[in-house]
């Protein structure tokens, strides 16, 4: 079986995608994006095959498989904790699930690192969503299958199809190692590696990528040479305003940002000894502006307000006169620092 690296070095020499090629693929018309910035990635059209129906397992069957280091995506609801770990998802980048009473696809690109939750729900109907074979920015273009659409991953839109210009929505998750989320919820599942695809989830398919800064394959519109390029980092947008907050800033233990992002006051709560990192505006859902205080050794609580109410890390107060309330997630997930400077230049960083 060829390597990811080796199918996208082969895509590599027959870029950019043509034009007609995208038409008889997807849904055709106009794009948001530049077109001569599409890259064909090399497998094509479903060539990286999504996850549809994802069997799981008890964290101690997981044991086996997943090792305490490395890094898995967390999904909760109602209940429902899972994991999602990355030495499957580097091989499918999509995973369509449903987590109790929500339809969520677990979007992973391996090339810049960002894991989100996307809500399968679009236009009132729910989809599934398909890897294009595409890239912008060296990041993963999704689509769905209902209208064949195309979307991106880091811009959180459709950029071409029926629906360019529609929002995705956003389900909540926590991206940490495999040690840290069984610590959190040590009832979670996790995606079973008997996927029914012959693939060996043991290797990482793109050789010293995650460690070789100057490794990319495909071109980027913006290099920002602030920080390393694989450093990874929690970005938040708020409007048109971004900032990156470095994991590495969050030091040991559990450490509280208290920040404002373009007017709106917001809090950001990670460890880069657990590595994890979220974050949500510092209001209550009345308005009220809460001061947070970091707790240690108590996930998968991670901080207490001012009010005398405990938080976890899905921003859900469990404890106090707030509790069963939910803080407003914004819109953040953690990447590669390059992808999200290539995304938003002159995006401002935060420092200690």
């Amino acid at each position: 079986m060829k390597s990811i690296v080796h199918v996208l070095l082969i895509g590599l020499v027959a870029l950019p995608f043509l034009a007609c090629e995208r038409e008889a693929a997807f849904g055709g018309g106009s794009w948001l994006i530049p077109q001569n910035e599409v890259f064909d990635g090399g497998p094509g059209k479903d060539g990286i095959p999504s996850i549809d129906n994802p069997s799981f397992v008890s964290r101690e069957e997981g044991d086996a498989f997943v090792a305490d280091s490395e890094l898995v995506v967390g999904v909760v609801n109602n209940g429902v904790a899972r994991a999602y770990p990355h030495s499957i998802l580097n091989w499918h980048e999509i995973i369509n699930d449903q987590v109790g009473n929500i339809s969520v696809a677990v979007t992973y690109c391996p090339l810049t690192g960002t894991a989100i939750g996307w809500d399968r729900m679009v236009d009132t109907s729910e989809t599934t969503f398909g890897v294009s074979g595409l890239l912008y920015n060296t990041n993963l273009l999704p689509y769905d299958r209902a209208s064949n659409s195309i979307w991106s991953q880091m811009r959180l839109d459709c950029v071409n199809g029926s629906l360019a210009g529609t929002k995705v929505g956003l389900h909540q998750v926590v991206e940490t190692t495999w040690g840290t989320w069984k610590s959190m919820y040590p009832q979670t599942e996790v995606v079973s590696d008997q996927t029914g695809f012959f693939r060996d989830y043991t290797d990482y398919p793109y050789g010293d990528y995650i460690t070789n800064d100057s490794r990319l394959f495909f071109p980027i519109s913006h290099a920002d040479s602030r920080l390393p390029a694989k450093d990874r980092v929690l970005g938040v947008t708020i409007g048109e305003f971004a900032k990156v907050y470095p994991i590495a800033s969050f030091g040991a233990g559990v450490k509280v940002i208290a920040d404002e992002v373009n007017g709106t006051p917001l809090v950001a709560v990670g460890s880069e000894s657990l590595n994890f990192a979220v974050a949500f505006e510092g209001k209550a859902a009345d308005g009220t502006l809460l001061s947070f205080t970091a707790l240690q050794d108590q996930l998968p609580l991670v901080m207490s307000d001012n009010e005398g109410n405990q938080w976890d890390v899905f921003g859900r107060a469990t404890s106090g006169p707030r509790s069963g309330e939910q803080l407003k997630a914004v819109d953040g997930y953690i990447g590669y620092f390059f992808a999200w400077g290539t995304f938003y230049p002159g995006m401002e960083i935060y420092e200690n």
